[in-house]
């Protein structure tokens, strides 16, 4: 039986195989992108809702910056090693739901398909919705990065 194995081994298509090896590792590649775009994806809706609940908040409770940096320290807290949940960055993403809640579903779900980083960015350097709307539609269909829009003026 072994010998069987090993005769059928030595007749291996080294053309076939690395045929198969590339689909392969092409097919691992696509899956990485897409987890990593579907995992994006969520954190941009977490972040969303924190600005969203944040927004309302203030406006039925009357919250203040104190009330937003004791909320980022408790997070810190129950989750500690977990970046992102800064008092800088909470208030981005309330910015984040700000910029955007006014905004038709179907066009503001561009800017949940580039990285938060990229949508930080933005929002920082460009006030405009619509203006920043298109430098993320752009950002998906010309793979730019975060670098590119920290050197753009």
């Amino acid at each position: 039986m072994k010998r069987t194995i090993a005769k059928k081994e030595q007749s291996l298509n080294i053309k076939e195989y690395a045929k198969v090896l590339q689909d392969i590792k092409q097919q691992i590649r696509e899956a990485q992108v897409k987890s990593i775009l579907a995992a994006n994806k969520e954190l941009l809706k977490l972040y969303w809702y924190i600005g969203q609940t944040i927004t309302e908040q203030q406006k039925i409770n009357g919250w203040g910056s104190g009330s937003v940096g004791k909320l980022a320290e408790d997070i810190q807290k129950e989750f500690p090693g977990l970046g992102g949940f800064s008092r800088r960055n909470i208030f981005r993403m309330q910015a984040f739901f700000l910029a955007y809640e006014k905004v038709p579903q179907a066009v503001a779900q561009i800017v949940f398909n580039i990285p938060w980083g990229h949508n930080a960015i933005l929002m920082e350097k460009i006030k405009d919705n619509d203006e920043r709307l298109w430098y993320a539609q752009k950002a998906i269909e010309n793979g730019w990065s975060r670098n590119y829009f920290r050197n753009a003026n």
